[in-house]
Parts: structure tokens; C-alpha cells; sequence
């Protein structure tokens, strides 16, 4: 699914512009910044389980405050990128994102000063202009001619950047300069949205021949590809929280559990970037399909009682699965809603399952039996492709119907 932009015809697209869809086109600069600006603003999410830890370690926060407050946060960022696909117009964009990136850096050094529940506030009030900043990037995303091939860079490089800072606040920053170190970092990452703000696109394009607003509540179509999409990344988000617990369940150590995170985050990064180069090459129905029976053999896998060298080859399979299929919820919400205004909640709607899904896992496992967590997986990610098939069946349908009644 690759759409040509109308400005400029294929044949004669420049080597110096990336493809559009409506508007003129953007520079290699504009696409850079752009996607500058989401990987600053998705930093925190990878480094919140560090940042958290110690401030609990130094007694400024609980261990029950770590769930809350990362979710607090989550959440925060979820819901402004969405009302802002909603409610804000794509323009002026320089002086948005850099007074959002602004306003980011002074909040990641108030959190210096606070604790226990003057945290949950600080960074619940951060996820605010993190929101904006991604609701930025993913706006130019939503309007490139191969969206998944845009998400996927995304997603490499939100993997890459994520896991070098959170190594080097791990073994420089945080046993120096604790917490505090910690936040400065991110702050310091924050700083970085305020040149690249100025390299922005101005404002973005319309999708439409029409000129149509791509802001604005999604049709009813829209929002059904986002419940599909909800489903769909919820379920890895759940299962994901209880690997270690599923490790011990089958008898392995904590040793392989961790050893499991660390090869998926790994095998993440290759994931987007072998989405990069699927992306206009292949159906996203297709990469749904292939993607689900690698996750449904993983947690096959995880309610035996496998050997250690299983567990986390599966673990790493399905790591680099989640990242080839995440980037192509983005065409799906495109077919489902050509306007686009559901693709630009399509982000925010991935990072509320973050939430979602470790909510609806706390529902189904016990101290005793965190299979439960499967079970649940299961059922949201066949509803997530059963809507999937649904639309793009209908989406199918309806471009073949013109033909067929051309042609009786």
C-alpha cells in the first residue's frame, strides 16, 4: 500500500525531497527533525524502569509508585498526542516544538526536587509536551507516501538511542550521580527538540484532493481500525510485563528471564529495520499473519516447560516480530481511514496500551499462576485481526466494486 504524492508525479519526484502525499514535498531535513523529535520524545519511555528504580532506591519513591508513576506518564503522552490529532491544526510547528521541548526540559529538572507523590505529578505533567512533540513526528509520518517504512525508522532508531542511553546511564551516569544524574541526561535529551524544532516543516499538508483537514475526530471506520489496533499491541504489552514471572512458572531461573529481555530488545532493532525494508514491498495483512503464529508459538512455548535455550530464542523471535508488525498499523488505519485523522491517533493509541494491557493482565493472573496473562493475549490479538480482516476486506471490496460494475 504506497501512495504517490499528488504534488509531485513519480516519474519526476527530485533525489532531494521525501515522498509526500498531498502539500509540498519535504526536505531530507524536514524528515530528519521530524523524526529527530519523536525519538526525543519517546526517550523516557525506555529509561523510565532505570530512572524509577533508583529513585526508589534513595527512598524518594515507593515500589508500588513505579507502576503508577510510569503509567501516570504513559497515559499523560497517549492522550495529548491524541487530542491534539483532534484538536490542533499542523501548523506553526517550529514554535510548538520548541516551546514544548522547552517547557520538557523543565520539567525533566523539576523532578530533581521531588518525591513520592510530587513525582507522579512532575512526570505526569511531562508527558504533556512529550505528547506534542510526537504528535509532531507522527503527523509527518501519516503523511509520507509509505507510512510503515517512516514508523519503522522510527522504531529502529527509538530502539538504538533507548537502549545507548540506558546503557550509559547505567554504568556512568547512575551509580555516580544517582537519580538526579539520571534526569539531567534526559533533560539534556530534551534540550536537543529546541535546535532541531527549527528544521521542521512550517506546517503540514492536507491528504486529500479536497484539501481536507487531516485534523479532527477519525469516521467511525477509523476508529475501529484503532480498537483493532489497541488489541493487537496490548497484547504483547501484557505479556511482555510477566516474561520473568513465565520463566519461573516453567521452571527456568531469573537469569533466563533477563537474559530473554535483553535478546528481544536486541532482535527489536532488527525488527524495524527488516520493517523498513518490507515497508511498500508487502500487504500489512500479510505481516499480521506471519506475525501472529510467531507470537502465538512464543507463548506455546511459555506455557511449557521448555528448556532455557527455547525460552529465549522465542522471546528474541517474538521481540524482532512486535517491531516488523507495529510499523504497519499505520497503513492499516490509512485503508481503513484514507483521511488519515486515524492514522495520526495511531501512535497514541499504541502507547495507551501500554497501560491497557498490563491493566486487563493484572485481571488474569494470580500470585500463584501467571498464565493466565496467555490466555488473555490470545483473545486480544485474535479480536485485533479479526478487525484487521474485516476492514481490509471491506477496503477491498470496495475498490474492486467500480470495476465489476463497469464490466456486469
Amino acid at each position: 500500500m504506497s501512495l504517490r504524492p499528488r504534488s509531485i508525479p513519480a516519474a519526476h519526484a527530485p533525489d532531494n525531497v521525501v515522498d509526500e502525499v498531498a502539500g509540498p514535498p519535504f526536505t531530507p531535513t524536514e524528515a530528519a527533525a521530524a523524526i529527530a523529535i519523536g525519538l526525543l520524545a519517546l526517550l523516557i519511555s525506555g529509561l523510565m524502569g532505570l530512572l524509577l528504580a533508583a529513585l526508589v532506591a534513595e527512598g524518594r519513591l515507593t515500589a508500588p509508585g513505579i507502576g503508577l508513576t510510569a503509567m501516570l506518564e504513559a497515559l499523560s503522552i497517549g492522550v495529548v498526542t491524541g487530542a491534539a490529532g483532534i484538536v490542533l491544526k499542523p501548523v506553526r510547528l517550529r514554535p510548538i516544538a520548541a516551546l514544548a521541548a522547552l517547557a520538557l526540559v523543565g520539567l525533566d529538572l523539576a523532578t530533581l526536587r521531588t518525591g513520592g507523590e510530587s513525582v507522579m505529578i512532575v512526570r505526569a505533567l511531562a508527558g504533556v509536551p512529550e505528547g506534542i512533540l510526537l504528535w509532531i513526528s507522527i503527523g509527518f509520518i501519516s503523511r509520507t507516501a509509505t507510512p510503515e517504512r517512516w514508523a519503522a525508522v522510527l522504531f529502529t532508531g527509538m530502539g538504538l538511542t533507548q537502549l545507548a542511553v540506558a546503557t550509559g546511564l547505567s554504568g556512568l551516569v547512575l551509580p555516580r550521580f544517582g537519580a538526579n544524574g539520571g534526569y539531567v541526561a534526559v533533560a539534556v535529551g530534551a534540550a536537543l527538540a529546541i535546535p532541531a524544532a527549527f528544521f521542521l516543516p512550517r506546517s503540514l499538508g492536507s491528504v486529500t484532493a479536497a484539501g481536507a483537514e487531516t485534523s479532527g475526530a477519525p469516521p467511525f471506520r477509523g476508529w475501529v481500525a484503532l480498537a483493532g489496533t489497541l488489541c493487537m499491541a496490548a497484547s504483547l504489552t501484557a505479556v511482555a510485563l510477566y516474561v520473568i514471572p513465565l520463566a519461573q512458572q516453567a521452571g527456568l531461573s531469573v537469569a533466563v528471564g533477563r537474559t530473554s529481555i535483553s535478546v528481544a530488545l536486541g532482535c527489536q532493532m532488527a525488527g524495524g529495520a527488516l520493517a523498513t525494508i518490507l515497508a511498500g514491498r508487502i500487504r500489512y495483512i500479510s505481516v499480521f499473519w506471519i506475525c501472529a503464529a510467531v507470537f502465538l508459538a512464543t507463548w506455546g512455548v511459555y506455557a511449557l516447560h521448555a528448556p532455557a535455550w527455547l525460552f529465549i530464542a522465542m522471546t528474541g523471535l517474538s521481540g524482532l516480530a512486535a517491531f516488523v508488525a507495529g510499523p504497519f498499523l499505520v497503513p492499516m488505519t490509512i485503508e481503513a481511514d484514507p483521511s488519515r485523522r486515524a492514522a495520526m491517533q495511531s501512535g497514541a493509541v499504541q502507547l495507551l496500551a501500554g497501560a491497557f494491557g498490563p491493566l486487563l493482565a493484572a485481571l488474569a493472573v494470580t500470585d500463584h499462576n501467571v498464565r493466565g496473562v496467555l490466555v488473555l493475549a490470545v483473545g486480544l490479538q485474535g479480536a485485533g485481526l479479526a478487525v484487521a480482516n474485516v476492514l481490509h476486506r471491506i477496503a477491498h471490496a470496495e475498490r474492486i466494486a467500480p470495476y465489476s460494475s463497469a464490466n456486469p
